[in-house]
């Protein structure tokens, strides 16, 4: 079993960066992709993006995101990273990290973005 806890949200003006964390307890963390999703007001959970196991690939929900947002993780720390630039209105949302194909969630972090 993994439990995830998010931190790093809260309020920014557009344009400026925030670095989200996720940590994990639990030994298995380094065989689980891990990934993050958002939810904003009113719409469904979406996925922003995930990395493999190992770290050596990343994917984005698309190629603005990737220019704009980096995923990491140190495997050593057993935490994952959103670091997220160049943030805009519609980045508002509660951010949620993920073990890939479990069931294992945190409990979100809230980012604001003030234009």
């Amino acid at each position: 079993q993994v439990q995830l806890v998010e931190s790093g949200g809260g309020l920014v003006q557009a344009g400026g960066s925030l670095r989200l964390s996720c940590a994990a307890s639990g030994r298995s963390f380094s065989s689980y992709g891990m990934a993050w999703f958002r939810r904003a007001p009113g719409k469904e959970r979406e996925f922003v993006a995930r990395i493999t196991s190992d770290g050596d690939r990343t994917y984005y929900i698309d190629s603005s995101m990737r220019g704009r947002f980096t995923i990491s993780r140190d495997n050593a720390k057993i935490t994952v990273y959103l670091q997220m630039n160049s943030l805009k209105p519609e980045d508002t949302a509660v951010y949620y990290c993920n073990a890939v194909g479990t069931p294992y969630w945190g409990q979100g972090t809230q980012v604001t973005v003030a234009s």
